[in-house]
């Protein structure tokens, strides 16, 4: 028996190495060559002496098969060893590579130490150490233990739910055998056919539950992963983005300058129907002008490039200029437009108004640049979206106390645009100010809107409001509104 445990033991671990963590070999034929000589030489261990015989106390008479025997316990050790040096080269995953290095240190120490103890030595007659083979089985015992807690060689949960489960049908089976009656062994019958089904439907649902949740962390994994790539590629977009950008940029200059000064007449005069056509050259290109700059701001904002220029300057003459800028495109939309200092219209979220004289200054600390192109993109959205009708724009200091900060308690300024146009859908207003947002029916009206304007304007407030909250050498009275 102890020989063919130890036999047995070969048999079991070559097997087990071969399909884990994946299968190299194929079952049937691996299992008739594995199975085959276990059996052969069981039967010599069992019903001969042709290996070992009955000998006196710890000591046995070794048979002319016994070096036999050696060789083929050997052999299944050692292709166990070869086998999981192979599984561990070609496992991917790093947790896979630790789990089979932990089984192959285990089992190649135990084996090794076993097989000089009980196998080497008694060929000597040296049987004073024999009593060690079983301890060192202890070291595979360690080593998978480690497999299974450390690097999650098996689910600690399934293994808990199955062991508990198989001794308590195992005490209740040793306890039919020990019932004094027929009454208590129907009773314990009837007990262990529950547990044994009870048992199968919790470890079922134990693998489930476990199945499930490696699915979702593995899913947590790949989305993990997805989303940095996306990252990486959001960050590749931005920089071809800008690069591509900044290069057209130049040259969409150069072709609105000249057409610009064609339409001046610096290179003479041109009949009505060239006019007509650079008109439109230069329409085009200042819009395509636009397009690019917002494309460059959005790359400069997600990158945290963009640089800001605090000044000291007068917000009515700014409007007045943006105002004056864009009068040209309005009027050629057919629309008005009226700008208003200090009106005393009423408006949302005023609570009150402190009249100014018309020379009256509206003094800020900001980046001009930015707070232009915002009230420019702000008019423009207004232009693009309005068919018919109007654009009403105005200024004037607010009276309020809406925030805590001292700087909130000073008078603000505050612009107002409004314009006679489509409206804006409910669902759609918190949304409005994000990145390549628009309505659903923005189409109808305007084609050429691509959901950057308001998203670069939101970005431009956002930063400057910063600067003013978080550096103090940019407060100034009045802060914008």
């Amino acid at each position: 028996m102890t020989h063919t445990s130890a036999l047995f033991i070969s048999v079991v671990l070559f097997y087990f190495s071969s399909y884990f963590p994946t299968p190299l070999f194929k079952r049937i034929r691996f299992l008739w060559v594995t199975i085959i000589p276990f059996f052969v030489v069981s039967y010599f261990l069992f019903f001969t002496q042709w290996i070992v015989s009955q000998g006196i106390g710890i000591q046995y008479s070794l048979g002319a098969g016994y070096m036999f025997y050696q060789g083929i316990l050997s052999l299944y050790f050692i292709s166990s060893f070869i086998v999981l040096f192979l599984q561990y080269k070609h496992a991917t995953e790093h947790s896979v590579k630790e789990q089979v290095l932990s089984i192959f240190i285990g089992s190649l120490v135990s084996a090794s130490l076993g097989l000089i103890t009980d196998l080497f030595l008694p060929f000597f007659r040296i049987f004073d150490y024999t009593w060690l083979g079983p301890l060192f089985s202890l070291i595979l015992v360690v080593s998978i233990f480690v497999a299974i807690l450390r690097f999650r060689l098996f689910n600690i949960k399934v293994i808990t739910t199955e062991i508990f489960s198989l001794v308590l049908i195992v005490i209740l089976f040793v306890q039919i055998f020990t019932s004094n009656n027929t009454k208590s062994l129907t009773m314990n019958a009837i007990i262990l056919l529950a547990v044994t089904i009870f048992s199968y439907l919790i470890i079922k649902g134990v693998y489930k539950e476990v199945a499930n949740r490696e699915k979702i962390e593995h899913l947590a994994e790949e989305l993990e992963k997805t989303n940095e790539s996306l990252q990486e590629l959001d960050q590749q977009k931005s920089e071809f983005v800008s690069l591509a950008s900044h290069q057209l940029r130049g040259p969409l200059s150069a072709v609105k300058g000249y057409a610009s000064l064609i339409l001046e007449g610096d290179f003479g005069s041109i009949n009505d129907q060239v006019k007509d056509a650079v008109q439109k050259m230069f329409e085009s290109t200042q819009g395509l002008v636009v397009l690019v700059n917002d494309y460059l701001n959005v790359s400069r904002i997600e990158q945290g490039r963009m640089e800001y220029d605090f000044s000291l300057f007068d917000l009515k003459e700014l409007v007045c200029t943006v105002v004056s800028e864009l009068r040209p495109t309005i009027e050629t939309a057919k629309l008005t437009l009226d700008f208003d200092v200090d009106s005393h219209q009423d408006v949302a979220g005023v609570i009150s108004t402190t009249s100014v004289s018309p020379t009256a200054t509206f003094m800020v600390n900001a980046d001009k640049v930015k707070i232009k192109q915002v009230i420019s993109n702000i008019i423009d959205n207004a232009v693009k979206y309005t068919p018919k009708g109007g654009i009403h724009v105005w200024i004037k200091r607010v009276e309020s106390s809406m925030m805590a900060d001292k700087v909130s308690a000073k008078p603000k300024i505050l612009i107002t645009i409004s314009d006679t146009g489509v409206g804006i859908l409910p669902e759609v207003l918190p949304r409005l100010f994000e990145k390549f947002t628009r309505a659903p029916d923005a189409n109808k009206t305007n084609i050429m809107g691509t959901g950057l304007g308001l998203f670069v304007a939101k970005k431009f407030i956002e930063a400057l409001l910063n600067c003013l909250l978080v550096n103090s050498k940019y407060r100034y009275q009045p802060l914008i509104f």
